[in-house]
């Protein structure tokens, strides 16, 4: 397997918005452990070029997603400092190729953690707060006809972060798999959940998190954050659309898309 390949390949299609062929039609071979070397060794080369690692993404936290790719594990991704978005300015949708939205439950961390054995209780304890989000993910694949290890090698699929304003620290939420969720597109209610979407608990796919990403020596660092696992589906958008969620006791998280970047 020619990771360092087949990462050019999903970097290009990133670059030149021309999304590819699914890595699990033309590689037949592609393990799970090939697809996140391949993840790796894009985030490796973006670092290079300058880029940081600002936090990461949990993806397939949900019965139905694990069983639409036949599969029974969360993956994730990395988000890069290139890859976060502020609310109060539209996202430039010519960024991406074939994306959609997520809202999610971020923690953000003020100790390391670092697998193997990390518990939720090591959750609780290294967590400063909790805030909305929105995920913005999109498929370098086409058609975003994917299998477990496409959505892997292409960075969990995750293209961009939006952190909502209100800190809420842990202690202050009396049932964390219990915080209701009403998104609005447009001013359209158009879906509603709840946290125990989230593996039942958000902090069990934190704890999931920080014990896979030891098996490849990474560990989650002060100051970052993790996107713990979409709530409801993913809702795709184009320019001049705009999306609130409402968290209920963490608040809301808003964002808007425009056709190109707007500058001041």
């Amino acid at each position: 397997m020619d990771i360092q390949k087949l990462a050019s390949l999903l970097l290009e299609a990133e670059t030149t918005k021309q999304a590819i062929a699914p890595l699990t039609e033309n590689y037949l071979s592609i393990q799970p452990a090939d697809a996140y070397a391949i993840q790796l060794h894009q985030i490796e080369q973006k670092k290079q070029h300058g880029a940081i690692v600002k936090g990461l993404k949990i993806g397939l936290t949900s019965k139905a997603m694990q069983e639409m790719l036949g599969v029974y594990t969360p993956d994730y991704g990395f988000i890069l400092d290139t890859m976060v978005f502020q609310e109060s300015e539209p996202v430039p949708v010519a960024r991406f190729l074939q994306p959609k939205v997520e809202f999610e439950i971020a923690f953000v961390f003020k100790k390391a953690l670092k697998g193997p054995n990390v518990t939720v209780e090591d959750v609780i304890d290294a967590t400063d707060y909790v805030v909305p989000s929105v995920e913005i993910i999109d498929s370098r694949i086409a058609d975003w006809k994917i299998k477990f290890e496409d959505t892997v090698a292409d960075n969990g699929s995750s293209a961009g972060a939006i952190l909502g304003g209100k800190a809420t620290p842990l202690c202050e939420i009396d049932d964390i798999t219990a915080i209701p969720m009403r998104v609005s597109k447009n001013g359209e209610l158009i879906d509603e959940a709840t946290s125990a979407a989230v593996l039942g608990n958000p902090l069990n796919a934190v704890v999931w998190l920080a014990n896979e990403l030891s098996e490849y020596g990474v560990s989650i660092e002060p100051g970052m954050f993790v996107l713990s696992g979409a709530l409801s589906k993913a809702v795709p958008f184009e320019a001049g659309d705009s999306f609130e969620a409402d968290f209920g006791v963490l608040g809301k998280v808003r964002a808007s898309f425009a056709k190109v970047e707007v500058t001041s």
